[in-house]
């Protein structure tokens, strides 16, 4: 498929080289491409990079996001899978932008033709791309509205390692909050681990 990626950070770069890998076409979208021309990926605009997609990343700074696909105009983003990994946080990693509702929640209100589904924003980076590097399964979450654009992603997270079995679809779009919330708790076990490269697993009762 063709990937955009809008954002050049490491979790912009980490899924671009994950999805290269599994044989996908990506390009990363920045607002200044030409100083960008540095990381090893293909880069484009922001507005190249949504025409190039049949799915669109959105790994910006979560409190800007909203503001930057504006930019690129509803239109353009009309019909096309968004795949949300943001999450908008302080400076200093504290608080939410978003205390009372989700980056993903806001997106979908934006962008209504535009189906979002929120996933990846639990982890670091590290373990996004190579879940199979950390000791034992853990758990990668899905939210949104649209069941097609849920199987679409679900697909592309098994080609970045993710299997069937670790997946966890929680629903719709507005349960994108607990996955963003947690980032609070992210840093709070970062923290008492001195690491980032962890996740968690959903483990239930053995079955009857």
């Amino acid at each position: 498929m063709r990937i955009g990626l809008l954002g050049t950070g490491n979790v912009a770069r980490a899924l671009a080289h994950g999805w290269s890998a599994a044989g996908h076409d990506t390009l990363l979208g920045s607002r200044r491409p030409e100083d960008r021309t540095d990381l090893g990926l293909p880069v484009a605009g922001l507005s190249e990079t949504a025409a190039h997609a049949e799915v669109l990343v959105n790994a910006t700074p979560g409190a800007v996001s909203v503001e930057l696909l504006h930019s690129i105009g509803a239109p353009a983003l009309a019909g096309t899978l968004l795949i949300d990994v943001g999450v908008g946080l302080s400076d200093d990693f504290t608080e939410l932008s978003h205390p009372n509702s989700s980056l993903g929640e806001q997106i979908q209100e934006a962008f209504p033709l535009t189906p979002v589904v929120k996933t990846l924003c639990t982890m670091d980076s590290t373990v996004m791309t190579a879940p199979d590097g950390l000791d034992g399964p853990s758990t990668v979450f899905l939210s949104g509205d649209d069941a097609e654009a849920k199987r679409t992603t679900g697909r592309l997270l098994t080609d970045l390692g993710w299997p069937a079995s670790s997946q966890l679809d929680i629903g719709g779009i507005t349960t994108a909050r607990g996955q963003e919330h947690f980032a609070l708790l992210f840093m709070g076990i970062a923290g008492g681990l001195g690491a980032h490269t962890f996740n968690i697993n959903v483990v239930t009762r053995p079955s009857a």
